[in-house]
């Protein structure tokens, strides 16, 4: 008797604690159970080539929803990656015409590009972090600001990018194409930042602010550099977007702000701070991208399709969600 009580106790610690180590693992089984329903309903979906086209689309997601984690580390928001994201996009585009278009110029712009991005989410990290307003307060009001520096900069989309630019985010080298390189270092970096006391820090301050503070960690500062690195990745994500619209757009990051938010959801990480992974919010931004796709290809008419793919995307959270609280329960 006792030897049952013992087994039957020890599966849920046991997978409490597999869940606590790894929680991005639902949002992996949830992510796998769609590239099987694209690949039943669309065959050609699992394709090379397809998969090339989803990471090339939703690349720009995937580094929107890890900036958005690392604020959410330390139980903080950012509503105005989206606009940081918009911001980036048509500043680069204007310095890139402004400097001709030559190969250098575009480096220099792409450069010029994340140094808006690290000052934006310096901004938004003195306003929340150092003048302690609410994060969701805060970055709401600074995605106005960021959004009408954008409108200034160029009032109406299309300024089209430098054709060296979008043929090289769209094109192939030594059989590869470029966005495999980008994927990949972008992969390496993220393993080596998150091998940093920073990311450590960040985990602390949002399980338990006043401890972290009681045991001696600048609280203050470590905030104000997740909301840096934050800014720093929604710069990336314009890059991409910009490589694959191959155009500037004042509003392009309007609606990619709720969704990195979900993405980060849906990857395991709690809004509450204190737990998740990068790699989930990865994963989630990519199911986001599969729901899209497997909304259309289920032939959902042209009208359902948005309401079809906002009940997924429901559908998936709570799945998520639930199988967490089974965890701590």
């Amino acid at each position: 008797m006792s030897d049952t009580t013992v087994i039957a106790g020890s599966a849920p610690r046991s997978f409490r604690r597999f869940i606590e180590r790894f929680p991005f693992l639902p949002a992996l089984v949830i992510l796998v159970v769609l590239l099987a329903l694209n690949g039943l309903f669309e065959p050609n979906s699992l394709s090379y080539r397809a998969i090339r086209g989803l990471i090339s689309t939703y690349l720009a997601l995937i580094l929107l929803s890890v900036a958005q984690t690392y604020v959410i580390y330390a139980a903080d928001l950012d509503l105005s990656v989206g606009a940081i994201l918009s911001l980036v996009n048509v500043g680069i585009i204007m310095l890139m015409q402004h400097l001709g278009g030559s190969p250098g110029g575009v480096l220099l712009a792409c450069g010029a590009g994340i140094l808006i991005g690290l000052a934006c989410g310096i901004v938004n990290g003195i306003v929340v972090a150092v003048l302690r307003l609410q994060a969701i307060v805060a970055t709401f009001a600074t995605s106005i600001l960021f959004t009408g520096l954008a409108l200034y900069v160029l009032p109406v989309a299309g300024t089209p990018a430098p054709t060296v630019y979008w043929r090289t985010y769209g094109g192939t080298f030594f059989g590869f194409p470029f966005v495999f390189y980008v994927a990949v270092a972008i992969a390496i970096v993220l393993f080596l930042i998150a091998r940093t006391r920073l990311i450590t820090q960040l985990l602390s301050v949002g399980d338990d602010q006043q401890a972290a503070y009681q045991t001696g960690l600048p609280v203050t500062l470590i905030r104000l550099k997740g909301y840096a690195l934050c800014g720093v990745f929604a710069a990336l994500a314009a890059l991409c977007v910009t490589g694959d619209t191959a155009s500037g757009d004042p509003l392009v990051g309007g609606e990619m702000t709720l969704n990195s938010v979900a993405a980060v959801v849906l990857g395991g990480t709690a809004l509450s701070g204190g737990v998740g992974s990068v790699t989930g919010s990865v994963f989630g931004a990519l199911i986001i991208g599969l729901i899209s796709s497997l909304v259309f290809f289920v032939g959902t008419p042209s009208e359902w399709q948005n309401l079809v793919q906002g009940l997924a995307i429901l559908l998936a959270l709570m799945v998520g969600v639930l199988v967490g609280r089974r965890a701590k329960s």
